[in-house]
C-alpha cells in the first residue's frame, strides 16, 4: 500500500508509484544463480515486530516508513533497522503511504479521512489536506510532482484532486483565505455516527480535539470542483501514477485507479489544474481490483478472487489471467519482470516473465497487508507488512546459497554492509564451540573459512598448527598501500573465532543459535558478539582501505580458536612463528562490551585469572550412608567442603596469605574516575542507585580481586544416600594488575595442602591448574588510546536524549541496615526494548507530529573503563612483542555473550567498522 520514486514497481490496496522515474538496477552485475538456490524462496534477513497491524509502507533513500492499524507512523533506519521515530500521524488506521524522494515528501492517508503531507527528513508535518464531504476512508494517494498536485482514491467512490503547485512560495503563505475548520472531519459531525437516535438525541461523541486548530503545517482544503464523484461504482482502492509510452495515443502522464466495481479506468492529467479526465475503462468481471502495478506497458492487477489479470496498454486488450492465489490479492510488486503477489492467507509468491511461479511462501501469518521493492546499497530487497504486526525484509538477489562465494572486486569497488552481514551469517553457521570435541571439524572449518576470505582481500595467509589438538591460529598480514610510502609500522588485530556452546534444548533462543537471525536492529545467533562479529568489522575496515588504497601501515591478524578454553597453545604457536608475524607497534583487540546500552566505551584494563579443579579422592568405594556412615569415615566431601571454606571469610575477603600484598593502591585521580563514570551512568537511568554505591561497586568488579567456586560434584548417583569416594570442585581466581598467576598459583596449592594437612583425613588431594591469564592494565595516555577516543567521538558523535516525563523519577530506596545489592552488568542494561542513546539517528519516539521535536544532544567522549573478566592472551601478546595494547569494546552490556539468545546491535557492528577503518588509517601517521 505504498509508493516511492526510489522503489521498484509495486501497488496495493492503498496506494502505487510514479512509474516513470522507477530506478532500474540491472541485475547483469550478479554472478548467475545456483540452480539450488533457484529453486529455494527468499529469505528473511531482518524483521521487525511492532504492537498493530501494518497496513502500508514507503521507502526513501535512507529510511522505511510504515503505516499503522492505530494511526501511528514508523520510521525506520535502512542501514540498520533500528526504529528512528514512531509518529501518531492520524487518528484512525493510516491506510496508504507515499514517498516523492525528488521533493523529500511522505504523503499519508487514512480512515480519518484525512491527507497529511510530511518532510522526510525533519518528518515534521508540513500540510493536511481534507475535503469538506464525508468521503469515508482515504485507500490511497498518489503525488504528481510534475504537476505539483495529490490524488486521493476515497471510500465514497471519489478521486479527489489538490493542486499545490504554490506550497513552497512561502512569501504568500499569510495571503491565503483563511479556512473554517469547523469542516474539518475531526470537527464536524458526520452524517451518519452523530445523527440523533430515538428522541432527538445525537449519539455522545468524545471530546473534540484540538488537533485540526493547533500545531504545525498548513491546512488546504480540496475545492468542489476538483472532486470526481463516483470515479467508481465502488470503493477507490488503489491509484498509480506513469508516464506516457513514446509512439502510443497516452503520451503524457496518466494516472490509473482501480476500484471495487472491479474496473480499471485511466485518466488524463490538465497540465495547468492537474484536473483529471476519463480517457478509457478496463473491465474484466466484477471481482474488486484491490493492487495495481505497472511494468512498462503491461499492467498488472490484483483482484478480490486471487487471480491477477495482465493488461497490454498498447492496445488496451487482456493478454493473460494468472490464477494466482486462493485468498485474495491485496499488493504486488515487479522488479526485473519478476512479479511478486500478496495475498490474503499470508502466502507470497513470485512469478517469471512467463508467468510461471518461481516461489512461493509463507510470509505471514495471516494477511499479507503492504509490500515494496526497493535497492539500498545495491541490494535488492523486497519489505512485507501483515495484520500479524511484523514487517519482513526478504533477500531477493542473485546471492549463491553455498556455503561461501567470493567474487573477485575489482579496484575501487565499494565493499558492501550486505556483503559483511553475508559474511557474518556464514561465519556464525560454522559450530566453532572449542570446548566439545565433536564440533573439531567445524572449527577447522571456521579457521580455513576465515583464511579464505583474507586472501581475497589481499592479505598474505596462513594456518598456524597448534599443540596436541587444539585449533589453529589463523594468521594473515595485509600490507600497506603501495601508493604510499611504505612506513615502518605495523598493527596486530587479535581476535577468537571459537565459540561457547549453545545447545538450546530448553528451546529459549528466539532462533537457532547457529543460524543468524535479525531482528529489531538486532543480529542474533552464537558468536555475533563473542567475538565474530568483531573481528569481521575489523577485517572488513581493512579491506575497504586496502579497496581505497588508504592503508598507511602493515595490519597483521591472529585469529586464535581456543580462547574460549583459556588459549591453549596460543603462546607456544606465537612464539614459534614470532619471526613470520614481525616486529609489532600497536596491538588492538575488541572482545568485550559497553558499561551500559547508552554510552561507548574504551577498556584499558582486565582482571586476571587462575582457574583451578580442587579434588578429594578415596580409596574406597561409594559406601551407603546409612548402612557405612560413621565418625569413623574420612568423606571425601566434608574434606574438599572444609579446605575450600578457609579460602574466604564470611565478608568474601580472601584467606590466602599474603594474597593483597601487590594490589595497587588506589589513587585519587582513579578514584575520581569512577565517580565519574557512575554520574554518567546514573544520571540516564536514576534507577540505577546511588553513585557512591555504584562507584564501589565498580571498584570490587574491576580493581579488586576475587573468588568463585563455580560448581561441586560427586561420584555416585545424584540425590541419592550415597557417601562418595571422590569429590571434586572448580574455582577462580580473579587477579588485578602487579598480581601474577605463577605466585597466585603457588599460594593457592599451598593454602589448600596446608589446610587439607591439618584434617588427618586417609584421603587424598588433588589440585590442577586448568588455565590461566595475566591481567592487563594498559596506559590511557598512550597513543593508540588517544586515535581511537577520536575516533569513536567522530563515529558515534552526540549521544541524544530523548524527552523526558514532567514527573521526576522516584528516588531509590536506602536501606541501611541490610547488604547493599551489588551492580552487574545486568543491571546496567535497559533490557531488550530500550532504544540506545547511541544510535546513528536519535530516536523521539514517541512524538506527537503538532510539537516537533529537536532531540536534545551533547557530545560525549567513549567512558575509559576497566573489565573485571580476563582474556589470556592481552598481557603475553604486550610483553612477547614489547607493544602497547589496547581495547574497543564493540557490543552492548544487554549483548548477553555466552547466554541464551546472544546479539549484536547492527549500528554496534557498523559503527565498530568505521572506527577500526579510522584507527588503522589514523594511528601510523601520528
Amino acid at each position: 500500500m505504498a509508493g516511492s520514486k526510489t522503489a521498484f514497481n509495486c501497488g496495493s490496496i492503498a496506494g502505487g508509484h510514479d512509474a516513470r522515474t522507477e530506478k532500474d538496477v540491472s541485475g547483469s552485475q550478479h554472478m548467475a544463480k545456483v540452480e539450488s538456490r533457484a529453486r529455494e524462496p527468499p529469505v528473511p534477513f531482518h524483521k521487525v515486530n511492532n504492537e498493530s497491524s501494518i497496513i502500508a509502507l514507503a521507502v526513501s533513500e535512507a529510511r522505511l516508513f510504515a503505516g499503522t492499524q492505530s494511526g501511528e507512523i514508523l520510521v525506520w533506519s535502512l542501514d540498520t533497522y533500528e526504529r528512528l521515530r514512531s509518529i501518531k500521524a492520524h487518528h484512525r488506521s493510516v491506510l496508504s503511504l507515499y514517498v516523492s524522494n525528488a521533493q523529500g515528501l511522505l504523503f499519508s492517508s487514512a480512515g480519518d479521512a484525512i491527507v497529511n503531507v510530511w518532510c522526510t527528513h525533519s518528518l515534521n508535518r508540513l500540510y493536511s489536506i481534507y475535503s469538506t464531504y464525508d468521503v469515508g476512508d482515504l485507500f490511497c494517494v498518489a503525488y504528481s510532482a510534475s504537476l505539483k498536485t495529490v490524488y486521493l482514491g476515497a471510500q465514497n467512490t471519489s478521486i479527489q484532486v489538490r493542486l499545490l503547485s504554490r506550497w513552497y512560495n512561502l512569501e504568500d503563505k499569510d495571503n491565503r483565505p483563511t479556512l473554517d475548520l469547523t469542516r474539518h472531519p475531526i470537527i464536524r459531525n458526520h452524517a451518519f455516527f452523530d445523527s440523533k437516535g430515538p428522541g432527538g438525541t445525537p449519539t455522545p461523541r468524545l471530546a473534540a480535539t484540538s488537533e485540526p486548530c493547533s500545531g504545525d503545517g498548513q491546512y488546504l482544503e480540496i475545492d468542489k470542483e476538483d472532486i470526481v464523484q463516483y470515479a467508481h461504482n465502488g470503493y477507490t482502492y488503489c491509484m498509480l501514477l506513469a508516464g506516457g509510452f513514446e509512439g502510443h495515443a497516452l503520451e503524457d502522464e496518466i494516472l490509473i485507479s482501480g476500484g471495487g466495481d472491479g474496473t480499471i479506468k485511466i485518466w488524463s492529467l490538465k497540465e495547468a489544474s492537474g484536473a483529471i479526465s476519463r480517457l478509457k475503462t478496463l473491465e474484466s468481471g466484477d471481482d474488486s481490483v484491490l493492487a495495481l502495478v505497472l511494468d512498462d506497458t503491461l499492467l498488472y492487477s490484483g483482484r478480490l478472487n486471487g487471480d491477477i489479470n495482465v493488461w497490454d496498454l498498447e492496445t488496451d486488450q487482456l493478454v493473460r489471467r494468472i490464477e494466482a492465489h486462493t485468498a485474495d490479492v491485496l499488493t504486488l510488486c515487479i522488479c526485473h519482470g519478476s512479479l511478486f503477489s500478496g495475498s490474503a492467507d499470508g502466502v507470497v509468491k513470485q512469478f517469471t516473465s512467463r508467468y510461471e511461479c518461481m516461489h512461493e511462501w509463507q510470509a505471514h501469518d495471516h494477511l499479507v497487508l503492504a509490500s515494496i521493492m526497493t535497492v539500498h546499497r545495491e541490494k535488492r530487497i523486497f519489505v512485507t507488512g501483515g495484520n500479524d504486526n511484523c514487517i519482513a525484509i526478504w533477500d531477493v538477489g542473485d546471492n549463491s546459497n553455498e556455503a561461501q562465494k567470493f567474487t573477485a572486486r575489482d579496484n575501487g569497488e565499494e565493499i558492501t554492509h550486505y556483503e559483511l552481514l553475508n559474511s557474518l551469517s556464514q561465519l556464525v553457521a560454522l559450530r566453532t564451540v572449542s570446548s566439545k570435541p565433536e564440533y573439531a571439524q567445524d572449527c577447522r572449518r571456521g579457521a580455513s573459512w576465515l583464511k579464505n576470505l583474507l586472501k581475497e582481500f589481499g592479505a598474505d595467509t596462513d594456518m598456524f598448527s597448534t599443540a596436541g589438538n587444539s585449533n589453529p591460529v589463523v594468521f594473515a598480514r595485509f600490507k600497506v598501500s603501495s601508493t604510499r610510502r611504505k612506513p615502518a609500522k605495523t598493527i596486530l588485530f587479535y581476535g577468537h573465532y571459537d565459540v561457547v556452546p549453545a545447545e538450546d534444548k530448553q528451546q529459549l533462543w528466539v532462533s537457532d543459535p547457529f543460524m543468524m537471525h535479525g531482528m529489531n536492529g538486532y543480529l542474533y545467533g552464537r558468536g555475533v558478539s563473542d567475538n565474530k562479529g568483531p573481528v569481521l568489522a575489523a577485517i572488513y575496515a581493512v579491506a575497504e582501505l586496502v579497496t581505497e588504497k588508504r592503508l598507511n601501515s602493515d595490519v597483521v591478524f591472529l585469529i586464535e580458536g581456543e580462547e574460549e578454553c583459556g588459549s591453549r597453545g596460543f603462546e607456544e604457536t606465537v612464539r614459534r612463528n614470532k619471526d613470520k608475524i614481525g616486529v609489532i607497534d600497536w596491538i588492538l583487540l575488541a572482545n568485550s562490551y559497553w558499561l551500559d546500552d547508552d554510552i561507548p566505551c574504551l577498556t584499558y584494563g582486565l582482571r586476571g585469572v587462575v582457574h583451578a579443579t580442587v579434588e578429594v579422592t578415596s580409596h574406597r568405594t561409594n559406601l551407603h550412608s546409612g548402612v557405612d556412615g560413621s565418625l569413623r569415615i574420612n568423606e571425601a566431601m566434608k574434606d574438599l567442603i572444609s579446605i575450600l571454606a578457609i579460602l574466604s571469610d564470611s565478608d568474601g575477603t580472601i584467606q590466602i596469605p599474603r594474597f593483597y600484598d601487590s594490589v595497587l593502591p588506589l589513587t585519587r585521580d582513579e578514584d575520581r574516575s569512577y565517580t565519574a563514570i557512575s554520574k554518567a551512568l546514573v544520571s540516564r537511568d536514576p534507577n540505577r542507585g546511588d553513585v557512591r554505591h555504584l562507584a564501589e561497586q565498580l571498584k570490587g568488579r574491576w580493581r579488586e580481586p576475587s573468588m568463585t567456586i563455580h560448581r561441586i560434584t560427586s561420584s555416585g548417583p545424584t540425590g541419592s544416600s550415597v557417601i562418595p569416594h571422590t569429590a571434586t570442585a572448580t574455582l577462580s581466581v580473579r587477579l588485578v594488575p602487579r598480581q601474577t598467576t605463577s605466585t597466585i598459583q603457588a599460594a593457592l596449592k599451598e593454602t589448600l595442602r596446608a589446610a587439607f594437612a591439618k584434617l588427618r583425613t586417609t584421603n587424598e588431594l588433588i589440585i590442577s591448574i586448568d588455565h590461566t591469564a595475566e591481567p592487563w592494565l594498559g596506559v590511557k595516555t598512550n597513543k593508540i588510546f588517544q586515535v581511537l577516543e577520536e575516533a569513536v567521538v567522530d563515529v558515534w558523535g552526540p549521544v541524544g536524549h530523548q524527552r523526558r516525563g514532567s514527573v521526576p523519577a522516584a528516588k531509590p530506596k536506602s536501606n541501611t541496615t541490610a547488604k547493599t545489592t551489588p551492580g552487574t552488568s545486568a543491571s546496567l542494561t535497559n533490557g531488550s526494548d530500550h532504544h540506545s542513546q547511541a544510535t546513528t539517528d536519535s530516536p523521539t519516539s514517541p512524538v506527537s507530529p503538532y510539537e516537533p521535536q529537536t532531540p536534545i544532544k551533547q557530545s560525549w567522549k567513549p567512558l575509559f573503563i576497566r573489565e573485571g573478566g580476563s582474556i589470556p592472551a592481552v598481557r603475553f601478546l604486550e610483553q612477547e612483542f614489547e607493544a602497547p595494547a589496547a581495547h574497543l569494546p564493540c557490543g552492548q552490556a544487554s549483548d548477553k555473550a555466552h547466554l541464551d539468545n546472544e546479539r549484536l546491535r547492527l549500528s554496534n557492528l557498523y559503527k565498530s567498522k568505521e572506527i577500526f577503518k579510522r584507527v588503522f588509517c589514523d594511528l601510523p601517521l601520528r
